[in-house]
């Protein structure tokens, strides 16, 4: 079985509430990957492993029985970003000696989630 090495990083997006956004990220688990949300209020996001939203239970682990939230987690993040500010959420990963198995793009711009792979740009359905 292949291992899957993944990679994450982001662009800074500045939030209207600080606070608020260090809630809803304390609320949910990244896996391996990190965040911060700076004085300045700007939202960063990197680290090894492919962006997975899960909620987190009490015992701060995250909830796969639950299953992936990474579309609601983004819905509600797009409702913290200061006008006119982007947030760009990149993954690229591989398994060893292969090809490029697995590419995410997520935007989130004027309110709007958007999802990319390989061949497509498409917006986020509810």
């Amino acid at each position: 079985m292949a291992t899957l090495q993944a990679a994450t990083t982001s662009t800074g997006a500045v939030v209207t509430d600080a606070q608020a956004v260090r809630q809803l990220c304390e609320a949910h688990c990244f896996g391996t990957l990190n965040w911060e949300v700076d004085e300045e209020g700007e939202l960063i996001i990197w680290g090894y492993g492919a962006f997975e939203v899960y909620e987190a239970r009490e015992d701060g682990l995250p909830d796969y029985e639950g299953g992936l939230v990474t579309h609601e987690f983004l819905r509600t993040l797009a409702g913290y970003l200061e006008p006119n500010e982007e947030l760009d959420i990149q993954t690229a990963g591989f398994t060893k000696c292969r090809f490029p198995v697995l590419a995410k793009r997520y935007i989130i711009r004027n309110g709007e989630v958007l999802h990319a792979d390989l061949s497509s740009l498409e917006s986020i359905e509810e």
